[in-house]
C-alpha cells in the first residue's frame, strides 16, 4: 500500500506534470472506483489544474473554479503516468485499469488496481473535507507544528498497542503497515507494547523514529518517477517484508506475526528482548 512517503512523492511528481494543464477527459473503466456522483466526473473536464496536495494517503488534484479530484490508492492501487496516452477510449474488461485522466497535451495518467479486493477510491468534490476519510484524518506527522509534545498528547491514555495506534489514520495521518514496522524497529520497541505505557524517554525515542523514518523515506522517493516508487520503497525497508532475512542492525532473523489480512515484521533482538512474539493467527510461537 502506498503510504505517506510514496504519496508525497506522487504529489510532487503530479505537481510538476499536471499544474497549468487542462483536463480534457476523465474516463472511468471500473465504475466501482467512483465513490461520488454529484458533481460528475465530467465536471473536471475543461478545467486547469492549479495544485496537487496530499492529505495523509489521499491525493487531491485541485482545478481552477472547479471541483477537486481526490483519490486513495488503497492496498493495491497505483498511478501510472504516460507522456502519450493510447488513442481511443480504454475498453472495460478484467484488467487492472480503473480510470484514465487525459490532458490537452495528450499526456495523462491511469489509475489501476491489482487483485480482487477493489478498494481504490475516487471522489469528485467541491472541497476535500467532503471526503469522509479526509475529514477524519489526524495530524500529519511531518507538519511543522507536529512536535514531541503534541505526539505525547495523542498517545496519552491510548490503550491500544503501538502497532495499531501508529496505523490509525484518525490519530496520525499517513502511516501504514510497512512504515509502522520500520518506525518501531528504529525505536527498538515491541509492536505489542501499549501506547499509554511509554515513559517520557520512550515517547521521545518513538517520536524521533517516526519523524526520521518518514523524512528519510520522503527524501529517498523525491524525484523518483511514479513507475519506480514501489521498488524504491521496498529497497529502503529494513524489516517489513523481510521475514527470514538478517536484521541489518544486529543480524538476528527478522520474524513475522500473521493476522487474517495482514502481517507485521520485527527483530526480536532489537525490539522484544530476544523473545519471539506469539503468532495470533496460528496460535503458536514462531520458531
Amino acid at each position: 500500500m502506498p503510504e505517506l512517503p510514496e504519496v508525497e512523492a506522487l504529489k510532487d511528481f503530479l505537481t510538476e506534470h499536471l499544474v497549468g494543464h487542462e483536463i480534457v477527459r476523465v474516463l472511468p473503466v471500473a465504475i466501482s472506483v467512483l465513490k461520488t456522483y454529484d458533481p460528475p466526473l465530467s465536471a473536471l473536464e475543461g478545467h486547469e489544474v492549479t495544485a496537487v496536495r496530499r492529505y495523509g494517503k489521499f491525493l487531491d488534484v485541485a482545478t481552477a473554479d472547479g471541483p477537486h479530484f481526490v483519490t486513495h490508492l488503497a492496498r493495491a492501487g497505483w498511478l501510472h503516468w504516460k507522456d502519450r496516452l493510447p488513442d481511443g477510449p480504454p475498453r472495460p474488461g478484467k484488467g487492472p485499469l480503473a480510470l484514465r485522466v487525459a490532458l490537452e497535451t495528450g499526456a495523462g495518467f491511469d489509475l489501476t488496481e491489482a487483485g480482487t479486493q477493489k478498494r481504490l477510491a475516487v471522489y469528485v468534490v467541491g472541497d476535500p473535507q467532503e471526503v469522509p476519510g479526509v475529514a477524519r484524518l489526524g495530524p500529519d506527522p511531518l507538519a511543522d507544528d507536529f512536535d514531541e509534545q503534541r505526539f505525547a498528547e495523542l498517545l496519552a491514555g491510548e490503550r491500544r498497542q503501538l502497532k495499531g495506534a501508529l496505523r490509525d489514520q484518525s490519530l496520525i495521518a499517513g502511516v501504514g503497515n510497512a512504515y509502522s514496522d520500520e518506525i518501531l524497529h528504529v525505536a527498538k520497541m515491541s509492536p505489542f507494547k501499549l501506547a499509554a505505557s511509554l515513559s517520557a524517554e520512550e515517547t521521545r525515542r518513538l517520536y524521533e523514529a517516526l519523524r526520521d523514518t518518514l523524512t528519510e523515506a520522503v527524501e529517498r522517493s523525491r524525484g523518483v518517477a511514479a513507475g519506480r516508487l514501489k521498488a524504491e520503497k521496498k529497497s529502503g525497508l529494513r524489516v517489513h517484508g523481510r521475514t527470514g532475512e538478517p536484521c541489518p542492525v544486529c543480524g538476528d532473523t527478522v520474524r513475522e506475526v500473521s493476522f487474517s489480512d495482514s502481517s507485521l515484521q520485527y527483530c526480536p533482538t532489537c525490539q522484544t528482548g530476544g523473545k519471539p512474539l506469539a503468532d495470533r493467527r496460528m496460535s503458536r510461537l514462531l520458531k
